[in-house]
């Protein structure tokens, strides 16, 4: 982790210098979400959706308000797990129809009995990283494909999760 830290300090670097499209000020997304749970090796999979919007500051910089929820059976179970997370995103607008984006957010994960062996439905913390594509159909609308890193906290141990997702953007106003 300490070899990544000069990532961040050059995403800022190199997003401060863009603007080559024009900047909404807002935007709405919405689609299909993938969860990859991890606990101490054992994984399994939860598909579900989600949705962001993000208020653009600056043509590099802007907060994103992000809510998914994912369900699957697991052992057996029915178990389900939703996330609402807020933070910063960088965007690279010096491309002409692709921004590729980097962003971190902190949240709460809230995620039902039976999920990662839990005995009761819980609210904790989690926190994400990780970036993506928007690529811009027109002015108007994009079609974003994001990766992150989530990392929760359940039954006293650290979970490293992976997710996934694809979804359409809508794009209003602008700076």
């Amino acid at each position: 982790m300490k070899r990544l830290m000069w990532i961040v300090p050059a995403i800022f670097v190199l997003c401060m210098t863009a603007q080559a499209q024009d900047v909404p000020a807002w935007d709405i997304s919405g689609g299909f979400s993938y969860l990859k749970a991890n606990l101490n090796g054992t994984s399994f999979n939860l598909p579900g959706g989600g949705g962001a919007l993000t208020e653009y500051v600056n043509p590099w910089f802007g907060g994103r308000l992000e809510v998914n929820g994912y369900s699957g059976t697991e052992a057996g179970k029915s178990v389900s797990a939703q996330t609402v997370t807020y933070g910063p995103v960088f965007s690279y607008r010096r491309l002409e129809r692709v921004v590729p984006f980097g962003n971190f957010q902190i949240g709460a994960i809230h995620a039902s009995t039976g999920y990662l062996g839990i005995s009761e439905s819980a609210f904790k913390f989690d926190m994400t990283g990780g970036g993506g594509l928007d690529i811009n159909i027109n002015d108007r609308a994009a079609v974003r494909a994001e990766g992150d890193y989530l990392m929760t906290r359940f039954l006293d141990l650290r979970q490293d999760n992976l997710r996934f997702s694809v979804s359409l953007v809508i794009h209003f106003g602008h700076k």
